[in-house]
């Protein structure tokens, strides 16, 4: 019986999914938003509401077990500095899942896109900027 005994097994062992899941986690703050297959987005989108949810604490015992995680101190201040102040008046849903319509040509597994779900101010700007100019 499986009772108690959430998150999904991707096919790998315990140590392989834990060092899979903070490879992502470290790509996904670095870069704010990774590619994957659809099980390690839906996965990945638990850790990484955790890390944010430690960045918005932005105290040091939470900034050690961020690190514990992540275990990069430039990421860690990523994570507290960058990405941590956008969701201070969000409650929750900080990270979301965009599922391709085409699956992965070589085994045709599902694809998504995992992001964060506020994007930075210049992004945003930008992105206002060219919604404006093809408006016109």
């Amino acid at each position: 019986m499986r009772h108690r005994k959430a998150g999904r097994k991707l096919g790998r062992t315990w140590e392989h999914r834990k060092a899979m899941m903070r490879n992502m986690a470290r790509s996904l703050v670095e870069h704010e938003r990774i590619r994957t297959t659809e099980p390690k987005a839906k996965e990945l989108q638990i850790l990484a509401d955790k890390l944010v949810t430690l960045a918005k604490e932005n105290t040091v015992h939470a900034r050690r077990q961020a690190y514990a995680v992540l275990g990069s101190q430039s990421i860690v201040k990523k994570l507290f500095d960058v990405i941590g102040p956008r969701f201070q008046g969000i409650a929750g849903g900080y990270t979301r899942v965009v599922k391709f319509a085409i699956p992965r040509p070589g085994d045709s597994a599902p694809m998504a896109l995992i992001e964060f779900s506020v994007r930075g101010q210049a992004e945003a700007t930008s992105a206002g900027s060219d919604g404006v100019s093809a408006a016109q």
